[in-house]
């Protein structure tokens, strides 16, 4: 049934990449993978793999390739990733020697994917579990390790008619859980090769705080001023924080649309009702082909006079989220939130939408007293009010999301040890 589903699916993604851009170069980058790999492959090398969905999951695997790159650099690293959204971004990425999409989950892709690459060790990370690529490798004696993993109890594992599938789990040398839920639900079906590590990404976030980037146009926006900073926004999101700042002008306002495209961009300034607003962009371009000191002074003064900053380019919340006093993350009112821990290491509270159920660190986040759900407007504007006018209330909120990511570090070295004995 699942060979016949692959070559179904298969048959999807050719029909659909007529239609869709996105489908389109997930189907070209599977069918380029061979070349790609026939030209950069290093046949005297050992290569461990790593697969990653999409860039989250990447960003979780991403400390254990960069520790293993740094302790053991006889291993080469191939990198492969099923969706546009994780390979269009991070297909340069430096920490790699080969990367690429991974080809559809059929038997005969599978069987020349690893007989060309011959990895010494495999890493899955979170949520991949491909039948034919696992039972291969366990065929081959190759140790595979899922890392980050999460499971819940409506998976598919754990239903009476998930029997069969779920033994795709037995192809694991290892599993590195984020939470002793999943421990207990893997117990249940008789895997008991388990240990809870937690998640990579705090370790990540961690690092990412280290090398934050100096933001000079941020630090003059921001001044003395609070400033409420939402990253990766969607209209729904916008509709509410927006609302609220435009009555409430004593806060600057940061915006990292999730879309950056002209048109959302040119609906977020509509609805900002004549506050003064600069694009991070412009901003730079300004600074960068001003003529005179005299000039500089002029552009520096504009941007510390706007009252809401909208970055219009990627690459830069993550080191935003440093100059915030409260942090908004968004998608909690559509398909789902963000990288909350990524606002939280900065020891900002950090507000967020409904859809937060199936991300942990997000539920953990509100028990520790550093994040906060909203269902709407009012919710913001109670939670608003209170952070203003109780300054021991924000502090404690701060501190609460700070240490929470500090406490849940460690994952990487954990991980790190038990695979390599060391």
């Amino acid at each position: 049934m699942y060979h016949f589903i692959m070559y179904l699916y298969l048959l999807g993604v050719i029909i659909c990449s007529f239609f869709s851009e996105k489908v389109k170069k997930m189907w070209r980058g599977e069918r380029d993978c061979f070349r790609v790999i026939r030209e950069k492959l290093d046949p005297e090398a050992q290569y461990a793999w790593f697969h990653a969905a999409s860039l989250g999951e990447f960003e979780q695997g991403r400390p254990l390739m960069e520790q293993l790159r740094r302790k053991h650099p006889e291993y080469k690293i191939l990198l492969t990733f099923f969706s546009p959204s994780g390979y269009e971004v991070r297909k340069n990425y430096e920490g790699a020697d080969i990367i690429c999409y991974l080809p559809i989950d059929t038997v005969t892709n599978a069987r020349r994917f690893l007989r060309t690459i011959r990895p010494v060790v495999a890493f899955f990370i979170k949520y991949e579990f491909w039948y034919n690529y696992l039972h291969i490798l366990k065929h081959r004696h190759v140790p595979v390790y899922s890392v980050s993993s999460i499971f819940r109890p409506d998976q598919v594992f754990f239903k009476w008619y998930g029997h069969q599938y779920g033994m795709v789990l037995k192809c694991f040398t290892h599993f590195f859980v984020q939470n002793d839920i999943s421990k207990e639900l893997l117990a249940k079906i008789g895997i008991t090769n388990v240990t809870v590590t937690g998640d990579t990404r705090f370790d990540r976030v961690l690092t990412i705080k280290e090398q934050a980037k100096h933001l000079p146009i941020v630090s003059t926006f921001k001044g003395n001023s609070k400033v409420f900073v939402a990253g990766s926004s969607w209209q729904p999101d916008e509709d509410i924080f927006i609302r609220y700042f435009n009555t409430h002008r004593d806060w600057k306002l940061i915006i990292a649309p999730h879309v950056i495209g002209e048109d959302h961009l040119k609906e977020i300034e509509k609805k900002l009702e004549g506050r003064k607003v600069i694009r991070y962009t412009q901003a730079q371009q300004h600074l960068h082909l001003s003529a005179s000191p005299g000039e500089d002074d002029a552009i520096d003064k504009a941007i510390a006079d706007a009252e809401v900053l909208i970055i219009d380019c990627f690459g830069l919340l993550s080191s935003i989220y440093n100059f915030a006093d409260i942090t908004y993350v968004g998608g909690g009112f559509g398909v789902g939130i963000h990288n909350v821990l990524e606002a939280a290491v900065w020891n900002v509270p950090v507000v967020f939408g409904p859809n937060n159920k199936k991300f942990q660190e997000a539920q953990d986040l509100k028990s520790a007293g550093g994040g906060f759900e909203i269902q709407g407007y009012d919710d913001l504007h109670t939670l608003m009010e209170r952070f203003d006018s109780d300054k021991t209330f924000l502090q404690t909120a701060s501190d609460h999301a700070g240490n929470y990511v500090r406490s849940h570090a460690g994952a990487t070295d954990s991980i790190f040890k038990e695979v390599f004995k060391q």
